[in-house]
C-alpha cells in the first residue's frame, strides 16, 4: 500500500532532481589557463581516492553526514584542500583551479545539478553559447532550439515563451535586472543582445513556474552569471558581420579581478540580401565590464557597466514580392523615395555589495541606473502597383508584371523621441538555517522617469483618391454632392508624455531539502508584493477618464515541490505554480493612439507546471529526458498587436486568455564528448476580448521542433560541426489598421531554418605545439558558417495593400533573410 500511495502521488507531479544513494563529488580540474589537468591525485580523509582523467574530470564517493577533507595534488601545481559535509544521496559539482607556484585561490563550489532539477531550470554551457553562432549570435540563438521558446526572426534578440510576448521575460545578470530599448519596431534595428557571451560563466533559463525571488513577469527568467577571472587572458572573435574582443585579469593578491568586452556588429551582409533593395547602414557597438574588489573575506564590491549605441540608416529603393497561388500569381512592385534614421544610445551601471556575515548569513545591497535616449525618424514615400505575373516558362519576361490591377502610394512619417531613466535600489539577503533549509528575502525600490514624444502619420492614396480612416465623422456623398471636408491622414498619432512610476517590491521565500520515507524531497514556498504608482506629469492628450495618477498593489504566492523516489531508475518529479502578476511598464500604459492610461491593471496569470526528469545511459553515455506539461490562466489581459517586433497595446484590461502545452527535451552525448539535444513543443493560446469569444493570440505557436547537434571527424577531432535546426508552425499574421482582429485569423507560413557551422581548431588548449607561432595562442580556430542553409522564405509579418478596383486588401508577406555565408576567426591569448 505504501508503494501504491507513492505511485499515485507521483502521477500528479512532474520534473525534478537527481539524487543517488551515496554522497558524491564530481567536477573538472583546471589550471590557471582553464586547461584540464590529467592524473591529479585526489584523496579523502575517509580513505577514498581517485584521479582525474585526460579531460580533467573526476568523480569521488565520500561518506555522508560527516565532514570529509579532500586533498588535490599534482606535480608542478599548488595543493588544493577542501572540506565537505554532504547528506545521503547528495551530488555536488566542485571545480577547483590549481595554480603553478603561487598562492592557491579559493575554488568555486557550484551545485548546478541539484538547483537545476528542483527549480525546473535549464542550464546551458557557456562554451556551447560561444561555439554555436548564428545570424544573431548570443544566448538567444541557443534559446530558440528549446521547446518552449519561439524566435521567428533571426535578426531579433526578442523571444516569446509559452504564449507570452516579448515584454514578458525577465533578464538578470549577476542578480541585477537589465533592460532593452523601448522604440525598436523591427529586427533590422536591434543590433546586439545585452548579454556578452565572452563574459558568461553560467546561463540558467526557466520557462515558467519560477520562484518568488524572481521579478514580476508572466513568462520566463533568463539568469546570467558573469565570471570572476582566475588569470589574465584575451579572447577575440572576428567575422564578416563584425567582431568582439574581451580581456580578463586578476591582481597578484587576488583582491581585484575584472573582465571587459567590446563588440561591433554590421548587419549589411544580411540586410543587403532582403527583398527591399537600397542603401543600408546598420552599425551596432557596445562596451561592457564586470569588476570585483575583495576588501576582505567578508566584504566584496562588484560593478557591472554597459554602454551601447545602435545606429540604423536606410534608404529604400525598390521591392518586388511575388505571392498568390500557381493559378493566380500576383506581384507587389514598390518604388521608394526617402530615408529612415534611427539611433538608440543606452548606458547602464550597477554596484553590488556582498557582506558575508558568517557562513550562514549573506547580505547584499544593489544599486543600478539605466538611461536610454532613442530617436526614430523616417519619411518614406512608396509608390506601389499590384499586377499579374508572367508565368510562361522559357519566356524572357518570366516573373515580370504584365499589367497592373491596382496603383497607389503611401507616405509614412515619424519623429519619435524617448528619454527614459530607471533607478533601482535593492537589499537582498539569504540565511541558511541548517544544511537543508534556506531563507531568502529582498526589498527593492524603483523609480522610472520617462519622457516621450510621439509623432506618426500615414497617408494612403489609391488612384488619386486619398483613403480616410474608417472612423472619419464627416460624411462623403460623392459623386452626388461635392466633398468639402479636410484631407485627413489614414493614421495620425501625435502626443507628448512625461510620466513617473514609483515601485516598491519585496519577496520572502523558504527552501528545504528533506526525506519522506526512503525518498528525497525538496520544496520551496514564497510570496512577492508589488506596489506601484503612476503619475502623469505632462501630456498633450489626457485619457477619457481624466485620470493622472493611480496606485495599485498585488500579491504573488508561489511554490515548488520535487521528489526523487528511491527507485532503480533515476527519475525525478516536480510540480510548481502560483500567481504571477505583471504590473504595466511604460509601453503597456500607452494605448495605440499614444495616450497614457495610468489605471491599467497588472495582468494576472495562474501557473501550473508538472514535469518529469529521467536520467539514463545509452552506449555508456549519459542522457536526460525532461518533460513538462503546463497551464496558464490569464485575467485582466491587456490585448496587443505585433508589427514585426513592435508591440502596440490597447491599454485596456478587457480580455481573458489561457495557454497550455507540452514540452519535451532529450539531451546527452549523441557523439562522445559533445552535447546535443532534440526538442518538441506543443502550445495553444487563445484570448477572449470583450466577451466576443476566443481567438488565437498573436503568439499562438502550435508546434515546435528544435535540434542542436554537434559532431566532429573521428580521425580528426579538431574539425568540428554544429547544426542548429528550428521548425515552427505559423502564427496569426495580424490585421490591417482599424480592422477587427476577429476577421483576420489567417496564419503566416511555417518557419523553417537550418544554420550550419564548420570549424577547424588550429590550436587546441589540451595539446602542446613545437611551432613558435602556435605557442602564442591558447586557442585558435577558423570557421565557415551557412545561415538559412536551405534558403527557406520565412515571413515575419504581412503588409496590407488595398486594390483600388475591387477594394480587396492583400496580405503581402514580409520575408526574412535568405541564405547567407559567413567566415569566422576566433582566438584566445
Amino acid at each position: 500500500m505504501k508503494r501504491l500511495h507513492c505511485i499515485v502521488l507521483l502521477g500528479l507531479l512532474v520534473s525534478g532532481l537527481s539524487f543517488s544513494q551515496s554522497a558524491k563529488i564530481r567536477g573538472v580540474i583546471l589550471d590557471q589557463n582553464n586547461n584540464p589537468i590529467e592524473n591529479v591525485n585526489i584523496k579523502a580523509s575517509s580513505g577514498e581516492g581517485t584521479a582525474s582523467n585526460e579531460n580533467g574530470f573526476f568523480e569521488l564517493k565520500i561518506p555522508s553526514d560527516t565532514e570529509v577533507t579532500v586533498e588535490f595534488t599534482h606535480l608542478g601545481h599548488e595543493r588544493v584542500v577542501a572540506k565537505f559535509n554532504l547528506k545521503n544521496g547528495q551530488e555536488l559539482e566542485y571545480n577547483p583551479v590549481m595554480l603553478e607556484g603561487v598562492e592557491q585561490i579559493a575554488a568555486v563550489v557550484i551545485n548546478y545539478n541539484t538547483r537545476q532539477s528542483v527549480e525546473g531550470v535549464t542550464t546551458i554551457s557557456p562554451q556551447t553559447i560561444r561555439t554555436i553562432k548564428g545570424a544573431q549570435p548570443g544566448v538567444e540563438n541557443i534559446l530558440k532550439s528549446l521547446p518552449d521558446v519561439n524566435i521567428s526572426n533571426e535578426l531579433s534578440t526578442q523571444y516569446s515563451v509559452r504564449g507570452g510576448n516579448f515584454d514578458e521575460n525577465l533578464v538578470y545578470v549577476n542578480e541585477i535586472e537589465v533592460y532593452r530599448p523601448f522604440l525598436i519596431r523591427s529586427g533590422n534595428q536591434e543590433g546586439l543582445s545585452f548579454v556578452n557571451t565572452d563574459l558568461v560563466q553560467n546561463v540558467d533559463f526557466s520557462a515558467g513556474g519560477f520562484q518568488a525571488k524572481y521579478g514580476d513577469k508572466l513568462s520566463s527568467v533568463l539568469d546570467i552569471t558573469y565570471r570572476n577571472p582566475v588569470n589574465f587572458g584575451i579572447r577575440t572573435d572576428l567575422s564578416l558581420l563584425g567582431g568582439s574582443i574581451a580581456a580578463e585579469t586578476i591582481s597578484k593578491d587576488g583582491k581585484f579581478s575584472g573582465i571587459a568586452g567590446v563588440r561591433y556588429r554590421d548587419n549589411s551582409l544580411i540586410l543587403n540580401n532582403l527583398e527591399t533593395e537600397g542603401n543600408v547602414e546598420p552599425v551596432f557597438a557596445d562596451a561592457q565590464t564586470y569588476l570585483t574588489y575583495r576588501f576582505s573575506d567578508k566584504f566584496h564590491l562588484n560593478f557591472l557597466g554597459n554602454i551601447s549605441l545602435n545606429e540604423y540608416k536606410f534608404q529604400p529603393e525598390n521591392r518586388q514580392t511575388n505571392f498568390g497561388t500557381l493559378q493566380e500569381p500576383v506581384a507587389l512592385l514598390v518604388f521608394y523615395d526617402g530615408q529612415e534614421e534611427d539611433e538608440y544610445f543606452t548606458s547602464f551601471g550597477a554596484f553590488k555589495a556582498n557582506y558575508f556575515v558568517n557562513e550562514d548569513l549573506t547580505l547584499k545591497i544593489i544599486g543600478s541606473a539605466y538611461h536610454t535616449t532613442e530617436q526614430e525618424y523616417f519619411d518614406i514615400f512608396a509608390q506601389y502597383r499590384l499586377g499579374e505575373v508572367n508565368t510562361n516558362i522559357g519566356d524572357e519576361d518570366l516573373g515580370d508584371v504584365e499589367f497592373s490591377e491596382g496603383i497607389g502610394s503611401q507616405l509614412t512619417h515619424a519623429r519619435n523621441n524617448l528619454d527614459a531613466l530607471i533607478i533601482n535600489a535593492e537589499h537582498r539577503g539569504d540565511y541558511r538555517i541548517d544544511e537543508e533549509s534556506t531563507v531568502e528575502w529582498s526589498v527593492k525600490y524603483t523609480h522610472e522617469d520617462i519622457r516621450d514624444r510621439l509623432v506618426e502619420y500615414e497617408i494612403i492614396d489609391s488612384a488619386g483618391f486619398s483613403i480616410r480612416p474608417p472612423n472619419f465623422s464627416i460624411p462623403n456623398e460623392q459623386p452626388y454632392e461635392p466633398f468639402s471636408g479636410p484631407l485627413t491622414a489614414f493614421e495620425n498619432i501625435r502626443n507628448t508624455n512625461a510620466i513617473k512610476i514609483d515601485r516598491l517590491q519585496a519577496f520572502a521565500q523558504y527552501s528545504k531539502r528533506t526525506e519522506w520515507g526512503d525518498h528525497d524531497v525538496f520544496y520551496n514556498a514564497g510570496v512577492r508584493i508589488h506596489n506601484w504608482t503612476v503619475n502623469v506629469d505632462d501630456t498633450d492628450i489626457l485619457n477619457e477618464e481624466g485620470v493622472t495618477s493611480a496606485t495599485q498593489t498585488v500579491f504573488s504566492p508561489r511554490a515548488q515541490f520535487a521528489i526523487k523516489p528511491n527507485w532503480d531508475k533515476d527519475m525525478l518529479f516536480r510540480v510548481a505554480g502560483g500567481l504571477y502578476y505583471q504590473p504595466p511598464f511604460y509601453r503597456e500604459l500607452r494605448d495605440s493612439s499614444g495616450v497614457v492610461q495610468p489605471n491599467v491593471k497588472a495582468q494576472k496569470s495562474f501557473h501550473v507546471v508538472l514535469g518529469n526528469e529521467y536520467s539514463f545511459e545509452i552506449w555508456d553515455r549519459p542522457f536526460k529526458l525532461v518533460t513538462e506539461a503546463y497551464y496558464k490562466g490569464l485575467t485582466d489581459v491587456n490585448p496587443y498587436t505585433i508589427e514585426n517586433v513592435r508591440i502596440r497595446y490597447r491599454a485596456r484590461n478587457n480580455a481573458e486568455a489561457y495557454a497550455y502545452g507540452l514540452s519535451m527535451r532529450l539531451n546527452g552525448e549523441f557523439v562522445p564528448g559533445t552535447e546535443s539535444w532534440f526538442s518538441f513543443g506543443y502550445l495553444k493560446t487563445e484570448e477572449n476580448i470583450d466577451n466576443r469569444g476566443y481567438i488565437s493570440r498573436p503568439t499562438d505557436q502550435r508546434l515546435k521542433f528544435g535540434a542542436l547537434f554537434q559532431d566532429y571527424v573521428p580521425n580528426m577531432p579538431d574539425l568540428k560541426m554544429y547544426l542548429n535546426l528550428v521548425y515552427n508552425t505559423g502564427v496569426p499574421g495580424g490585421s490591417p489598421s482599424y480592422a477587427d482582429p476577429y476577421d483576420f485569423q489567417i496564419r503566416l507560413r511555417d518557419y523553417r531554418r537550418a544554420d550550419l557551422g564548420i570549424s577547424l581548431e588550429l590550436v587546441n588548449p589540451t595539446k602542446t605545439y613545437n611551432k613558435q607561432w602556435k605557442k602564442a595562442f591558447k586557442e585558435l580556430s577558423i570557421g565557415f558558417e551557412i545561415y538559412n542553409m536551405f534558403n527557406n522564405q520565412n515571413t515575419i509579418t504581412n503588409t496590407w495593400v488595398r486594390d483600388v478596383y475591387t477594394q480587396r486588401q492583400f496580405a503581402i508577406p514580409n520575408f526574412l533573410t535568405p541564405r547567407v555565408f559567413n567566415v569566422r576567426l576566433a582566438a584566445k591569448f
